[in-house]
């Protein structure tokens, strides 16, 4: 994968702007996963949710035999603003003990509610996993 970074343009802190992917290879693509665990329970804090819902994402990955550095795109719908600026440094954490150093192009939305009114994320992925 080849991150797409104009010299020009100052770099961007969390994501990048696009990747390109060149060759033959798999698709992972992730429904959006939220911040329920296994038994369908909620936190009820956003930074424990997105710790969550990025802990499936990583086990989703590992189900396709793919890992966090495959991730090409997320989407992100959050519920609360506030809440997730609040919880930036939790979220950060979250973030580096899941996904690592690997920051692909991100999507962040602020929705007014998800279809569990408990749910306060939910995070699409899309992954590519090249031939070796």
């Amino acid at each position: 994968m080849l991150t797409l970074q104009p010299a020009e343009w100052a770099k961007p802190r969390g994501f990048s702007h696009g990747v390109a992917v060149d060759g033959p290879g798999r698709w992972i693509v992730l429904a959006g996963q939220t911040g329920g665990d296994e038994k369908g329970d909620y936190a009820p804090d956003m930074a424990a949710q997105v710790g969550t819902a990025l802990r499936r994402i990583v086990k989703l990955l590992g189900e396709a035999g793919a890992g966090p550095e495959h991730i090409v795109r997320l989407t992100w719908y959050l519920t609360s603003r506030e809440e997730y600026q609040a919880a930036g440094a939790e979220i950060g954490a979250a973030w580096k003990e899941t996904l690592g150093r690997n920051f692909p192009p991100s999507t962040l939305l602020y929705i007014s509610g998800l279809v569990d009114a408990r749910a306060k994320v939910e995070i699409e992925v899309t992954a590519f996993v090249p031939k070796v």
